[in-house]
């Protein structure tokens, strides 16, 4: 499944987790490397197939993912 022009879903590919279309680069590898402090150059060399087009992807494919989550709070303010 195309989630958005750069994103991907597929069941056969890193078991189901949101890529990069055309590669086998999880979202949340980009996210996990750009949240430890590595720059967009960073990953651009690391990944060659990268493009800084992608990585701006993955964040809004987050944000959008994040936007649209639930959180149930039980009567005690804990979650389940």
């Amino acid at each position: 499944m195309i989630v958005t022009d750069r994103i991907e879903i597929n069941p056969k590919v890193m078991m189901g987790k949101p890529v990069i279309r055309g590669t086998r680069i999880p979202v949340e590898l980009i996210l996990r490397k750009l949240g430890e402090g590595a720059t967009q150059a960073d990953l651009l060399d690391a990944y060659p197939r990268l493009t800084p087009e992608d990585i701006q992807s993955a964040i809004r494919y987050a944000a959008d993912t994040l936007a649209h989550e639930e959180i149930l709070v039980t009567a005690h303010g804990n979650t389940p």
